[in-house]
């Protein structure tokens, strides 16, 4: 019995330091907003701005977006599964801590609010995003994206105000097979034709 005292013990010890350790561990990861800040700056700003809120239309805006999204996506560029031949070379350099301390310090930037262009496209953009099409099986963009764009934090990107280009060439992508990381949106983007990208991709600029 006190062999087995002794055990009990020496299990409940363990248990602590390594309950400790990783308390501390969690405390160690949490993001460092300054270095995020010049991290970005020395790699990033060139194409997405200086506060994340690209000028260049197939440039994605970064501001405001959720950082658990753009933690898997930089990390899916360093590894491949997202082919991007700027990307995938920026983000080769980036370690586990500079990708999380990068993407928080984003998401403290406000986005810039984008607007709809293509007038005789918006009302199909609004109908697809906010109602899908139900006789081809198509979802609306806002059940996961939600009403305003805002998205859904560790789950669905936010799109608000995005620029069409790059939502265009997005959609595209996931529907031609080109953009493989996301099966969820793959299976939708397979079903529209390129004026409904285009609609969509439109409606969603002027979201806000």
């Amino acid at each position: 019995m006190k062999l087995i005292a002794t055990f009990t013990i020496a299990a409940a010890l363990v248990t602590a330091v390594f309950s400790s350790v990783a308390a501390e561990a969690v405390v160690a990861a949490k993001p460092d907003l300054a270095k995020g800040e010049a991290s970005f700056a020395g790699v990033c700003a060139a194409c997405h701005a200086v506060d994340g809120n690209s000028l260049i239309p197939v440039n994605p805006k970064l501001a405001q977006q959720h950082p658990e999204y753009l933690v898997k996506q930089l990390s899916e560029f360093k590894a491949g599964k997202r082919e991007n031949a700027v990307m995938n070379g920026m983000a080769a350099a980036l370690s586990d801590e500079d990708m999380k301390n990068i993407s928080y310090w984003l998401a403290t930037k406000k986005a810039t609010p984008g607007a709809a262009k293509e007038k005789d496209l918006v009302l199909l953009g609004e109908k697809i995003y906010r109602g899908g099409i139900a006789d081809r099986q198509i979802p609306a963009c806002a059940g996961c994206h939600s009403p305003n764009g805002a998205g859904i934090p560790a789950q669905y990107p936010r799109l608000s105000g995005q620029h069409a280009d790059y939502a265009v060439a997005q959609l595209t992508a996931f529907r031609d097979g080109v953009r493989k990381n996301s099966l969820q949106m793959t299976q939708v983007a397979v079903k529209l034709n390129d004026r409904e990208i285009k609609a969509v991709a439109d409606y969603i600029a002027g979201l806000r």
